[in-house]
């Protein structure tokens, strides 16, 4: 190549992209999909250097722009080493561990808020209860540790409302029957002590540990032992016993526009519950897509997208390859009050693990 040309390349001006002014490009990349992002990175430094080093700018424009996303965020427990590892969605059909996060505490809380997912207590490797507290930034899937619980919790139940975060279960002290909540503000990203109550004299609530599980509802936290079910009000540090959530066996369910959903494994049929109206029901319209379920195990109900969304092991349970299987359903009340789902999308997420089988700990939906 002459001289004349080298020198021609040298000062040919530089490409669109590389000198586009930094708000243009920090909207144009807002708009793009996050799942794209790793593509979007290749088309140059400039990029690259966007999406890596200004997490925070970048994913406050998508706020201000309405372009945040709903992410699936699923926890999965390898049954063989016990290790509880972080996964997420890629595109429609697509579970990938995400790397450099570390096994999550087993029998601890974990709780999705916005972009973070707070991560509080457990036991260790000696199973001894801890009270160690973590926050899991899913911009960036970076971990930033928080303070200390007041004391070590594990097998405990959270929920988020208002800014807070309620922590429920035992002090380890020798009353396990007296449950203690913990309160953890967001905003000021500390515990508040002077908030810290104990269940009322003469109410027995069980153990957490497996079949314990809380959901929010209408300003207040629903919770369920092995037997009952009760209900906690922050604002007056006020505990009650539902008689009619009660009656059922629930668990692994979520919250759809203040209604509870919960899948009943006996009768592989979806069932709901209204607080307001104190009753009981089964949602019409979705036979035909749980009657494919029957081999597949445990469901698991998750507010996915303002959705129901249903996620359940798929395969044989020796089998190293394994699936998970999703679907997304909206909702719609109808005359008589009977509720009905209308699938939106069903798909297998495709997901191998290191071992021939895996629990689905808990599916969190993360704004990003």
């Amino acid at each position: 190549m002459s001289s004349k040309i080298r020198a021609e390349k040298k000062q040919s001006p530089s490409s669109p992209i590389t000198s586009l002014p930094e708000d243009v490009a920090v909207d144009i990349l807002a708009r793009v999909p996050r799942r794209d992002y790793p593509r979007v990175s290749l088309v140059s430094k400039r990029f690259r250097s966007l999406v890596s080093s200004w997490p925070e700018i970048l994913y406050a424009r998508r706020s201000s722009l309405g372009c945040a996303e709903h992410c699936l965020y699923v926890i999965i427990r390898n049954v063989d080493n016990r290790d509880d590892r972080m996964y997420t969605r890629i595109g429609h059909h697509r579970l990938v561990l995400i790397p450099g996060l570390p096994a999550l505490p087993r029998r601890g809380s974990v709780v999705a808020v916005g972009s973070r997912i707070y991560v509080f207590g457990g036991v260790n490797r000696e199973w001894k209860s801890i009270s160690s507290a973590f926050s899991i930034d899913c911009r960036s899937h970076t971990v930033q540790p928080l303070p200390s619980m007041p004391f070590p919790m594990c097998d405990t139940l959270a929920g988020y409302m208002d800014g807070r975060i309620y922590v429920i279960g035992s002090d380890g002290l020798p009353s396990q029957s007296k449950k203690v909540v913990a309160v953890f503000n967001t905003e000021a990203q500390t515990w508040e002590p002077e908030l810290t109550t104990k269940s009322k004299a003469g109410m027995e609530i069980g153990d957490f540990w497996m079949f314990g599980y809380a959901v929010v509802m209408g300003g207040e936290m629903y919770m369920k032992d092995f037997e009952k079910s009760f209900v906690y009000e922050p604002k007056e540090s006020k505990w009650e016993t539902d008689e009619v959530l009660s009656s059922k066996q629930w668990m692994m369910g979520c919250v759809v526009d203040d209604v509870l959903y919960y899948h009943n494994s006996c009768k592989n049929e979806l069932r709901w519950y209204d607080p307001k109206r104190r009753c009981w029901g089964v949602v019409k319209g979705v036979e035909a897509l749980l009657a494919e379920t029957l081999d597949f195990g445990y469901i698991q109900c998750v507010c996915y997208r303002g959705k129901l969304a249903l996620l359940c092991p798929k395969g044989v349970i020796m089998q190293v390859k394994r699936e998970i299987w999703c679907a997304e359903i909206s909702l719609e009340r109808r005359k008589g009050g009977q509720i009905w789902g209308e699938v939106d999308q069903s798909c297998d997420l495709a997901l191998t693990v290191p071992g021939d089988k895996f629990h689905i700990v808990k599916p969190l939906d993360v704004v990003v």
